[in-house]
């Protein structure tokens, strides 16, 4: 980083260090450099000092501080982004802001069925919490571990549980946030019903840092289920899950808490790259279904609903194996099947992955005529997809063909993309599910979003960040 960029924000820091304390700000390169870089590692940049505020205080005067300087802001909480939405650039002009430290659970409210809960807290350690409680908070991403709720809320997050619960969004009741000039907007109310003008809350929800910062959230839980049944389905074809899907919608729709879609190449990674994963059945097929049903009600059957609607499955030729778990040890390792798709991709070489989604009754043909179309632009490539079969949602990432120089193969990311987009247009689906847009495609925003749609987003950011310090070059083309 030039010295005369950390030079330039001297002053600024020092005002920053009066504020957040030594404990507050990070300046060593090395300190800095995990804070610098997505764990993909596709986006690499530099910042001067990560700020790492204590409250909600801190964080307020540490962004109006920035903004009377005129320094951008990027915000950042697990940085686990898939698209590079919590990078900073390149040359070192933007401070990162973490909001790690901001990590209490302040209240759970059983009765109301709400969690009051800053930004920083993990989503795993939210899960514990609620748990604890007698409840559940029905939003699970193969991340949880190290994402934080900040983060989860800025992208709007969908993983595991959409297809009972919602995504994110559909969980937020109120939020406390920090404005681009240090304004405090405290919308932390926990009511169900509250129509008072527009809803400011689900600005902020999805908008990726780029205008405002979530500090505290006011998150809804659900009753704790009482009964879980998890199976492990062996599937011809894509074809198959549609089948398998409608059989338990028709049978117990409001059960379903999970059903999740793996290609066999996929799996196949998993059982190779991660030690202790293990097939549950006999022989591997193209496909897998992982079904989880679940209620809070006590002596519900539901082992012995999902055995009756796999047994009709069986015999009508859409599922040729299935394991259903006996434990909670066998539920977890069955999931973990499904959760460590993307590590397993990670380590078996480059990939470029899509985020994508479709109507439901169309998830099947989307993979056969992307798989099509990704062979035909790149020989050998090796499709995996997998993904929320139940919502709609399906990560349909691309595997280096075996030898291949996985530099030349991640500069055709753009070339894919597009060849997978055309696909997704033409079911009138979306380029962008539950990532994000991050860095890696606001090229796509004129196209899929220009017009009236796009200018009121420029014009939501122009007004709540006139100074264009709050995450920039992300979300917005």
């Amino acid at each position: 980083m030039p010295a005369t960029a950390i030079t330039a924000l001297t002053p600024l820091l020092d005002r920053i260090r009066a504020v957040v304390g030594d404990r507050g700000i990070l300046t060593d390169p090395t300190d800095t450099a995990p804070y610098s870089e997505d764990w993909r590692r596709l986006y690499k940049g530099k910042t001067s000092a990560v700020i790492r505020p204590a409250n909600t205080q801190e964080l307020a005067d540490v962004v109006r501080l920035c903004a009377e300087a005129g320094t951008p802001i990027v915000p950042q909480g697990g940085n686990t982004s898939m698209v590079g939405g919590a990078v900073p650039n390149e040359d070192g002009s933007e401070l990162v802001l973490s909001t790690a430290r901001l990590n209490r659970i302040h209240a759970i409210d059983p009765v109301d069925l709400t969690m009051t809960i800053e930004s920083g807290v993990t989503l795993k350690a939210a899960q514990n919490a609620a748990l604890e409680a007698g409840c559940l908070l029905p939003l699970s991403i193969s991340s949880e571990g190290s994402a934080q709720i900040g983060g989860v809320l800025a992208v709007n997050a969908g993983g595991n549980n959409t297809v009972r619960y919602g995504n994110a969004r559909d969980l937020v009741l109120g939020l406390e946030v920090v404005l681009p000039d240090g304004t405090i907007w405290n919308g932390l109310r926990r009511l169900r019903k509250d129509n008072t003008g527009y809803c400011l809350r689900q600005l902020f929800v999805g908008s990726e840092g780029t205008l405002g910062i979530i500090t505290t959230a006011i998150l809804k839980l659900a009753p704790k289920p009482r009964e879980i049944a998890v199976a492990f389905c062996a599937l011809p074809h894509a074809e198959a899950a549609l089948d398998l899907f409608a059989r338990i919608q028709a049978h117990d729709a409001a059960a379903i808490s999970a059903f999740e879609l793996m290609s066999g190449l996929g799996t196949e990674f998993v059982l190779k790259h991660i030690p202790g994963a293990v097939l549950p059945l006999s022989q591997p097929a193209p496909f897998y279904a992982l079904v989880e049903l679940a209620t809070p009600r006590p002596n519900a059957g539901l082992r012995e609903s999902l055995e009756s609607v796999l047994e009709a499955a069986m015999e009508a030729g859409s599922v040729t194996d299935a394991a259903i778990a006996e434990s909670d040890a066998q539920r977890a390792a069955i999931w973990r099947l499904r959760e460590e798709h993307s590590e397993a991709q990670k380590r078996e070489g480059a990939s470029v992955k899509n985020d994508v989604s479709v109507p439901v009754s169309k998830v099947p043909a989307f993979i056969r005529k992307a798989t099509e179309a990704c062979e035909k632009l790149i020989p050998d490539v090796r499709c995996v997809p997998f993904g929320h079969m139940g919502d709609g949602n399906i990560h349909f990432n691309l595997e280096q063909p075996v030898g291949a120089d996985p530099k030349w193969f991640l500069e055709q990311d753009h070339a894919i993309m597009d060849v997978v987009n055309e696909v997704v247009r033409e079911y009138d689906g979306s380029f962008s599910a539950e990532h994000g847009i991050g860095k890696l495609k606001p090229y796509m925003m004129p196209d899929w979003r220009g017009g009236a749609e796009l200018a009121i987003m420029q014009r939501i950011k122009a007004a709540l960040d006139p100074l264009g310090i709050m995450n920039p070059g992300k979300v917005l083309p």
